[in-house]
């Protein structure tokens, strides 16, 4: 199978997990069975497997191929090369290839000019009006390339000019953008671009980052802070006749590996390998220079030799073209697409299929629960029904009477749930002063009061700093309160279990610890980036005060923000099998009692109650039956046979 088998292998494996859960979704609704809690969750989950996005970033100097590689492995089929590769800089901005149904084939460029504001990209992604959009004509492969090409554009401003757009000079051209002789220097045109295209593996959730030089890299933080941590793979191109230079080694140890993400994921790419078969080296001593500069690279990256990957992305897109598969295997490409989608897939499924399975997995037991709960009720009723056959109404009397005090014991003890519930709300209230976004936002401006008012780099650096203590104490403060709440509501599970024969387990714990992974990384990638003397003594306090805030905070906000969503989802899950299971228990009280009152009133014959107990019982037994099917139909599509159909295609 190639690329574009597996992604579509993959996107079938999503589609039928996303038709299981409606399913689910319409079964439950049909049975009545459905609540806010298990609407949301559902709305979730299939939110989460519409919103599946595979991101392989590319990450390279400037000169490396790796426009030309991304052709290779990804535009063959098109005949022609589709993104811009050519001698010198192309890829002059970040570059993201995306298939969005709902907008037409098209590139949409944001201004340069943009940097001059507080917006990051990301928040300009949702103003339509910030960007200009260039249709694409995708039945002809000029027009194409003519308007792909609009990307690589470039604009000729001063030094000033340069520096307010956050990028940085050096008269070397080493560590900077390198003026000419007037003074000038060159910039990208361009912030950003998005290029959206129905290409079949686009149309597959397949999203491509082409990432600018070093130089572009770090006048964009957020592609190190947001963009590449995202990734699922992320291919670092170098070149097979210079391996890794200096300014390779800056690119990813500053941009990649302190990027985040999974280590895995992590490739690299010896591009230009046919500048070796130059006709005069045997077989032989080629690929004893290409192991030689595999093993060389390995040791520099800190990687193992598996994931250097020697390959000629021209000669390898140039037999796509003309469909030369003796040149196909020489250019090796092939063995770089199977280490990537092994990489891609089967970890990118493990991640979604477990998100899945979890949530699903706890909708379908609290299903499952409310119905057990229902048919021992039933089975309770029977039984107490079928021993006063032939009995005298007095023993039927005494039977109300007894109901009547379990029912009346159980609203006693619904005083201390709803008491419990009240204190939930505060201990609620509580966590969410620590951790809440008011709390961020008051934090996040006191921080800028700081660093507007510093006299001297320390100051400013003292304040960026102290922004982030106060994000970790802010998260081990929370940590205590949902420790707290935790406590609170184990308790109350166990108390209506004992007191009223409920069958609520123990309730699922949660870990505020773990999100500090996520605000270290950022933190690392500030002190690489930000919280350096070079950068505090050559950047204007006012310019260096504005990117801290236009990347580092906003980025910490974004994680944040799923610490808040994910907290508030666990209160939710915490809270709703106490709810569900009192209010189902209340239900059954209540028809109980009727049942008995009607009984002890001649309204209802014993016998005619009985059959309709059995009746309803059955109905739950079928209803649990089917959720069974459901929960079955569930699993295999979880654990479709597309990996070992991956495996054997690797084979």
């Amino acid at each position: 199978m190639g690329m574009q088998e597996e992604l579509s292998a993959y996107g079938a494996w999503r589609t039928r997990v996303e038709q299981t859960i409606v399913r689910l979704r319409g079964w439950l609704f049909e049975s009545n069975l459905n609540d806010s809690h298990n609407d949301l969750c559902i709305e979730q989950l299939l939110q989460k497997l519409r919103d599946d996005r595979l991101v392989v970033a590319f990450v390279a100097e400037f000169s490396r191929g790796k426009s030309e590689l991304i052709n290779a492995i990804f535009f063959g089929d098109q005949g022609a090369r589709v993104l811009p590769s050519s001698s010198g800089r192309t890829t002059m901005c970040p570059t993201e290839l995306m298939y969005d149904g709902a907008r037409p084939a098209c590139i949409d460029l944001l201004p340069i000019d943009t940097r001059r504001g507080t917006t990051t990209v990301s928040d300009l992604k949702s103003q339509p009006g910030a960007w200009k959009r260039i249709e694409l004509d995708t039945t002809s492969t000029a027009a194409m390339q003519q308007a792909l090409g609009r990307v690589s554009e470039q604009r000729r401003v001063a030094i000033g000019e340069a520096e307010a757009l956050g990028f940085r000079i050096d008269l070397s051209g080493e560590n900077g953008l390198q003026p000419d002789s007037q003074g000038m220097v060159d910039v990208p045109a361009w912030r950003h671009a998005i290029i959206n295209l129905p290409h079949p593996l686009l149309r597959q959730g397949l999203v491509i980052l082409d990432t600018p030089g070093l130089n572009a890299i770090g006048a964009e933080p957020e592609l190190t802070l947001s963009l590449l941590p995202s990734a699922h793979a992320v291919l670092f191109v170098l070149g097979m006749d210079t391996g890794v230079t200096q300014s390779d080694l800056g690119v990813w140890k500053t941009h990649v590996t302190a990027a985040g993400g999974s280590r895995q994921g992590r490739i690299a790419v010896l591009n230009k390998m046919d500048s070796l078969w130059d006709g005069l080296r045997t077989e032989t001593q080629i690929e004893s220079e290409i192991a030689r500069q595999i093993a060389s690279c390995a040791v520099t990256l800190d990687i193992p030799e598996s994931r250097v990957f020697p390959v000629s992305a021209q000669k390898g897109l140039l037999a796509r073209i003309q469909h030369d598969g003796a040149l196909l295997s020489r250019s090796r490409l092939p063995q770089l697409e199977r280490a990537l989608v092994e990489d891609l897939l089967p970890a990118k499924r493990d991640i979604v299929g477990a998100a899945v399975d979890k949530d699903a997995r706890e909708l379908i037991g609290r299903t499952r629960e409310v119905l057990a709960g229902r048919r021992r009720s039933i089975d309770d009723q029977l039984a107490e029904f079928s021993d006063l056959r032939g009995k005298n109404r007095g023993v039927i009397q005494y039977m109300l009477k007894r109901v009547r005090a379990e029912k009346e014991e159980f609203e006693r003890g619904l005083e201390r749930f709803y008491a419990t519930r009240n204190v939930f709300s505060s201990q609620t209230n509580v966590l969410f002063a620590h951790l809440g976004m008011d709390a961020l936002r008051a934090r996040t401006n006191h921080t800028r009061e700081l660093m507007e008012a510093a006299n001297f780099s320390l100051q400013l650096r003292d304040a960026m700093n102290a922004f982030f203590d106060d994000v970790r104490d802010s998260l081990t403060r929370s940590a205590a309160s949902v420790d707290e709440i935790f406590r609170m509501m184990e308790a109350m599970y166990q108390r209506f279990s004992t007191e009223h024969d409920l069958r609520l387990g123990v309730p699922v714990p949660f870990s505020v610890h773990r999100y500090e992974k996520d605000i270290t990384r950022l933190e690392k990638a500030f002190h690489q980036q930000f919280n350096t003397w070079l950068n505090m003594l050559t950047t204007e306090k006012r310019q260096l005060t504005q990117r801290f805030f236009e990347t580092v905070a906003v980025q910490v906000r974004k994680h944040m923000e799923v610490v808040n969503r994910d907290v508030e989802h666990w209160l939710r899950a915490i809270m709703a099998p106490l709810e569900n299971q009192v209010r189902e228990h209340q239900k059954q009280l209540k028809r109980r009692l009727e049942s008995v009152k009607r009984i002890h009133e001649a309204t209802d014959t014993l016998e005619e109650r009985i059959e309709e107990l059995r009746q309803t019982g059955a109905a739950i037994d079928q209803q649990l039956e089917e959720l069974a099917r459901l929960e079955s139909a569930l699993d295999s599509a979880l654990n479709a046979p597309v990996l070992r159909v991956i495996s054997a295609a690797a084979a």
